[in-house]
């Protein structure tokens, strides 16, 4: 048999979402997340390229669904080699945090990321 696929009572499973969407603000993206269905909120990604498209580095601010501030992070998006998907990194004190996957969605004006926290 396999490794278990069940988590844990009351333990959240370690996947979340994210949808970024262009901004009118150059360099900046909207962002609507949730942390294994058990967290969500709104955010906003800052200080990326004003050029247009995803690809760049970011420092994005996340809040809870109240409006309370949850969390902050560098963020790195990049293309695949595939080039159709996007690598996405979220980085804490120089230190990667989380790891996701993405690709455009809404014909280019979103970009839709699956991610996890990576293990310390």
């Amino acid at each position: 048999a396999g490794p278990s696929t069940a988590t844990t009572a009351g333990e959240p499973l370690n996947v979340g979402f994210v949808l970024y969407t262009q901004s009118d603000t150059p360099g900046a993206l909207n962002a609507r997340w949730t942390y294994a269905n058990a967290y969500s909120g709104p955010g906003m990604a800052t200080g990326g390229p004003t050029t247009g498209g995803f690809v760049g580095r970011y420092h994005v601010r996340y809040f809870l669904e109240n409006g309370q501030f949850s969390d902050e992070y560098d963020l790195e998006i990049q293309r695949h080699a595939s080039g159709e998907f996007y690598d996405v990194t979220w980085i804490t004190d120089g230190k990667v945090s989380a790891r996701g996957v993405g690709m455009e969605v809404a014909g280019g004006k979103s970009l839709a990321v699956g991610w996890r926290r990576v293990a310390d």
